[in-house]
């Protein structure tokens, strides 16, 4: 009943928040606004649902140290998109033709924001942690990695390749982050500095959404398997090759942490019970 919960309670805010940042498109700074708004608003109610479903602090969204935390994140995820489009402007064809739309930076990192944290609660706060209790750490990664990329085929130039791309590079990768810190602060920035990394600066195609221009006039061109095609870098081999990179990493200071969930039921108990105050 918990998940349901915290499941429908996530979602409902995440639907308005999308229908209110979108309805102001064509007024950037108020989509920003608003997708700060929904952000927060989407966390406070995360907090407060879990709170009371679970009867324990929610320390996944604790205010101590998010900013850190935040900012750790969004530098690993400018860092992994730079190193992208660095090897597709080395091996296909990526131009920046100049300066594009300040405000349609400013647009896309309202939408951007609303978009990582609404996300992340959903797939990592509620379904990754609560299969992760019953499954163990890798099983829930490998299932809610899969769901995170099958939940991209609704856009409009997705197909199969571009949701398994986004299922091993972001699926596995952001719960690897989250499994490895024990906070949501990493990978909601991780997720939102690769999005506005890609749709914000660098104006590429962000997961086939027919992403609107950023800061930069850019033109992209060359092998699909390189750029992604019209998917966008999310879908290029380089995406999913750094992806695992950075998932193996997360996952190694995971196990180095003693944070993996192990997989059998009595391993998972006598865990626990090595936990509990003496």
């Amino acid at each position: 009943m918990r998940f349901v919960w915290q499941l429908s309670a996530v979602v409902v805010v995440a639907a308005i928040g999308a229908q209110a940042v979108a309805a102001v498109e064509s007024n950037p700074w108020l989509q920003l606004a608003l997708g700060l708004l929904a952000s927060v608003l989407a966390v406070l109610v995360y907090g407060w649902v879990v709170a009371r479903t679970e009867h324990r602090p929610v320390t996944e969204v604790a205010r101590e140290g998010a900013g850190a935390a935040l900012g750790r994140g969004m530098l690993i995820g400018v860092a992994m998109f730079g190193a992208v489009i660095t090897n597709i402007y080395v091996n296909a064809h990526y131009e920046i033709n100049g300066l594009g739309s300040v405000s349609g930076a400013v647009g896309l990192a309202g939408f951007m924001a609303a978009a990582s944290v609404t996300e992340e609660l959903i797939f990592r706060g509620v379904l990754f942690r609560i299969i992760e209790e019953r499954t163990g750490t890798w099983i829930a990664l490998t299932l809610t990695g899969v769901l995170f990329g099958l939940s991209h085929l609704l856009n409009p130039h997705a197909d199969l390749w571009g949701a398994l791309a986004i299922a091993i590079e972001a699926g596995g990768m952001l719960a690897a982050a989250y499994a490895a810190t024990r906070t949501l602060w990493v990978p909601i920035g991780l997720h939102f500095g690769w999005n506005f990394a890609a749709a914000g600066i660098f104006s590429t195609e962000v997961s086939g959404n027919n992403t609107p221009q950023g800061l930069l006039d850019t033109m992209t061109s060359g092998p699909a398997w390189v750029t992604g095609g019209d998917f966008g870098p999310e879908g290029s081999v380089y995406a999913v090759l750094f992806g695992v990179l950075v998932m193996i990493g997360f996952m190694w200071l995971a196990r180095r942490r003693g944070n993996l969930v192990p997989r059998r039921r009595a391993d998972r108990i006598a865990a626990a019970a090595t936990t509990l105050p003496r």
